[in-house]
């Protein structure tokens, strides 16, 4: 294979290998601490700590992290503008799950969910952003919307799932050692000659371009045509 064609192949591995990292980047962080809280409450209680994750703040990012996967897998079972589609598809995923992302990680919503967790009678203080999950969060959903951009405008020049199975799935067909049909059969019949006798080599060898036929070989094959026909004609 030139470097050629392997240059397509190669995007798409790399592509897709960009989509999954990406989804999978995002899934994952979505589980992890995004920000810390803490609630004063009243009386001699100690101030309870609260813990905010990216499913509490952001929680269609991992959604959108898994709808990349499948848009991924789709990305093969595809070609032409369906693929182009799916790309589409998967940059919009991605482009969602920054705006979801940016949403989620306000002053204000992290401030809003603080005050969630608090108890009735406390008092929710200002909550400190965790920013390193959030970014794993956020380059996972960059890459996937560049993936899927890329999918868009490079993905109909990349092999498909079935393209390996096309030259196989191709019907044989090769030279034929008999008649066409039945009709062709007993016109062969009529003229003398026997179908279920082998082809004579060197008739074979002429035929194919490789000389021509041995007098001895062919004077042979006259005889065995002649007995056969004789055999035909008796009663």
């Amino acid at each position: 294979m030139t470097g050629a064609a392997r240059a397509p192949r190669r995007e798409y591995a790399l592509t897709a290998l960009a989509a999954a990292a990406g989804a999978a980047g995002l899934i994952a962080a979505t589980g992890q601490t995004w920000a810390e809280g803490t609630v004063a409450m009243p009386g001699p209680v100690a101030d309870v700590s609260v813990r905010l994750t990216g499913t509490g703040l952001a929680p269609a990012a991992a959604a959108l992290g898994w709808a990349g996967l499948a848009a991924l897998a789709a990305v093969a079972a595809t070609a032409g503008r369906a693929r182009i589609a799916v790309g589409a598809l998967m940059a919009l995923f991605g482009g969602a799950a920054l705006a979801v992302l940016w949403t989620g990680t306000r002053p204000g919503r992290l401030a809003a969910a603080v005050a969630e967790q608090a108890a009735a009678t406390g008092g929710a203080a200002a909550p400190h952003p965790l920013w390193t999950w959030p970014a794993v969060a956020a380059a996972g959903a960059a890459l996937l919307a560049a993936a899927g951009a890329a999918t868009a405008l490079r993905g109909p020049s990349w092999p498909g799932m079935s393209s390996r199975y096309d030259r196989h799935s191709a019907p044989a067909r090769g030279p034929r050692s008999g008649p066409a049909d039945p009709a062709d059969l007993w016109k062969s019949l009529d003229g003398g000659d026997d179908p279920t006798l082998d082809p004579a080599p060197g008739a074979a060898g002429a035929a194919a371009g490789r000389g021509p036929a041995d007098p001895e070989t062919a004077e042979h094959d006259r005889a065995r045509v002649t007995g056969a026909q004789a055999a035909q004609k008796e009663p």
